[in-house]
């Protein structure tokens, strides 16, 4: 068997590999070593470019199966990667853990005031009278009861607070109070003094998070986004984070990345921004390997494949 898999991992990746396998390796912008004709399998590496994706396809017309890291996938479902018959699994699940524990940073980052206290330290001010609040008893809504999502209830119940959730098809889930439909979560806004966006960008969940939504946000609440920043529409949500319609914003992701100096969520006192980075971890290679290894012996042995993803719904 024939594997195309990227030059970041191929060394790692060859030690495991069955006897008789074949490699090809591929460049970030998608010159391959070797024939590719005849590959099987393409396992693409995180930041897939459209344009190496596309020269992969054309190398490989015999390919059955690509593995993508990342839990987001629309980047990669373009016209032409659907005229391919390919099956096609993500990492959904590596990146759960440290996004999780990303967010009850910015949980606690706002509820504690973090920011003014380091603030103060800076300034070498002994100020006491902040307004520091508890996570307990607060109502949690994550938009997006998946993976991740679920990996946040699991930390956010042990702080003591309700949490609610959404998703295509709601069932009850361990350490939601509440799961309801992809169409409901906004009944619960007035209910819920955080929201997490924790859902994949698919062409439903385009522009989300608009000037109607925010309108129906508490004005006490506070927005963190951990998934895609097209989610959210950015001019709605700054008219609204300027206008104090909710107290602020924990904002990992935006529409375009890196964030240009000039736009205005920078100097918005009541919003915090981080680099794209609530997923990094030492472990998440590892975990994304194993879980293509796993995949590997299953599609070897005809087996269902973990991950597989219906790239009608997008993820």
């Amino acid at each position: 068997m024939k594997l195309i898999l990227p030059v970041e991992i191929a060394h790692e990746i060859e030690p495991h590999l069955p006897e008789n396998t074949i490699l090809v390796r591929v460049d970030s912008e998608g010159n391959i070593d070797s024939d590719a004709t005849d590959a099987e399998v393409y396992f693409s590496w995180f930041y897939l470019k459209p344009t190496t994706l596309h020269r992969v396809l054309d190398a490989g017309p015999s390919l059955r199966w690509h593995h993508a890291p990342n839990a987001g996938v629309n980047h990669i479902l373009t016209p032409k990667y659907l005229q391919r018959d390919l099956i096609l699994t993500n990492g959904a699940g590596v990146h759960g853990i440290p996004i999780a524990e990303f967010v009850i940073t910015y949980l606690l980052a706002y509820c504690k005031q973090l920011p003014s206290l380091y603030q103060l330290h800076n300034e070498h001010n002994w100020q006491r009278d902040l307004p520091i609040q508890e996570l307990f008893d607060k109502t949690l809504l994550i938009i997006g009861a998946g993976g991740i999502g679920q990996e946040i209830a699991v930390r956010a119940q042990a702080f003591g607070m309700r949490i609610f959730g959404s998703c295509r098809h709601p069932e009850p889930l361990p350490n939601f109070d509440k799961v309801v439909g992809a169409n409901e979560w906004k009944q619960l806004l007035p209910e819920s003094e955080f929201v997490v966006i924790a859902t994949p960008l698919t062409p439903e969940t385009k522009g989300l998070i608009d000037l109607e939504t925010l309108r129906l946000f508490r004005p006490d609440a506070y927005l963190i986004n951990i998934a895609r920043g097209a989610i959210v529409e950015e001019s709605a949500l700054t008219k609204a984070l300027q206008e104090s319609w909710i107290a602020g914003a924990a904002l990992d992701t935006v529409f375009t990345e890196p964030l240009p100096a000039e736009s205005p969520l920078w100097t918005l006192p009541n919003v915090f921004i981080t680099p794209h980075c609530s997923g990094n971890s030492p472990r998440v290679k590892e975990r994304t390997l194993a879980l293509f290894l796993d995949n590997l012996t299953r599609y070897r042995q005809a087996q269902p494949l973990r991950n597989v993803v219906d790239k009608t719904a997008g993820y």
